[in-house]
């Protein structure tokens, strides 16, 4: 599968529809109901594009409907540019969500907006990307020390101390809540 170039303004209409046939086979909002409605519109308003004969072709329900919309599209190709423009009114017309999220759209209404700043892709670990072992690793090596902490205390007389210098970097509430423990556990 190659990859094509961005769409220009410049264009043709068959090259635009070359270039969003696969996205226009694949999306579920095309279903028999709106691929009927196409071919209708085609067959009804612009015979010349689409006749009775190849409508009824078209329409046949026992293919599938991306099939039947496959074919319909490469028949448009081989008719012309006038052919695909009305595709893409039809197409408008109906289903107007689908033809403004067509890739050629969307290139198109991305390449116009001056103002429009680069595409960010945001990243899955915004503060490192070392991932969720080494926040377990760290998790367990802080609940060890709260442990720790917890069980020795009655023997270290100084960590009570060196809780009450912690304090010093911190805002007032935690500071108030450090000290008032230094201070119960010196009273003991």
């Amino acid at each position: 599968m190659g990859l094509t170039p961005p769409f220009t303004p410049t264009d043709s209409f068959c090259e635009q529809l070359t270039e969003d046939s696969t996205f226009l086979k694949h999306d579920p909002r095309l279903d028999t109901e709106v691929v009927d409605k196409l071919i209708l519109q085609l067959n009804r308003i612009y015979p010349q594009i689409l006749t009775d004969k190849e409508a009824t072709k078209f329409r046949n329900l026992d293919v599938p409907t991306s099939v039947r919309l496959g074919e319909l599209l490469t028949h448009l190709q081989g008719k012309g540019e006038e052919a695909c423009r009305e595709f893409y009114r039809a197409l408008h017309l109906h289903v107007e969500e689908v033809y403004y999220s067509l890739p050629t759209r969307l290139h198109l209404r991305d390449s116009l907006d001056p103002l429009k700043l680069p595409r960010v892709i945001k990243q899955r670990h915004a503060l490192n990307d070392r991932g969720p072992l080494f926040f377990m690793g760290c998790f367990t090596f802080v609940v060890g020390m709260a442990f720790f902490y917890y069980y020795s205390e009655a023997k270290v007389t100084g960590g009570s101390r060196a809780l009450g210098m912690a304090a010093l970097g911190l805002k007032r509430k935690a500071q108030e809540v450090l000290i008032w423990y230094t201070e119960e556990s010196l009273i003991k």
